[in-house]
């Protein structure tokens, strides 16, 4: 399990070209608002992203590339850390990658 901060297509598709090959590669698109990503930073980078302090800061002044087509996408707006983790399990299992042997 790898769990990057991967803002780019093609560090993405890296990662996947030689995961992929190894047992499988699944990509999970945590999908959440930037308005609710600032809401939630308890350290306040976004904010000082915003006022110039931070520089390179993933959806303020450095692109992000949302992922095309990912095996899994979870948007945790309105949901607990227990739903979304419930959603990848239960994806993997659909998948065949967790249960019984």
């Amino acid at each position: 399990m790898c769990a990057p901060i991967a803002p780019y297509h093609g560090a993405r598709n890296a990662a996947r070209d030689v995961i992929g090959p190894l047992g499988g590669f699944v990509e999970v698109h945590v999908s959440t608002p930037l308005s609710t990503c600032e809401d939630r930073d308890t350290k306040g980078l976004y904010a000082k992203a915003r006022q110039g302090i931070i520089k390179g800061f993933t959806g303020i002044d450095d692109p992000y590339e949302e992922p095309e087509s990912p095996e899994l996408r979870i948007d945790t707006t309105d949901k607990t850390v227990e739903e979304c983790v419930q959603e990848v399990i239960l994806y993997l299992e659909k998948e065949g990658y967790l249960g019984a042997s």
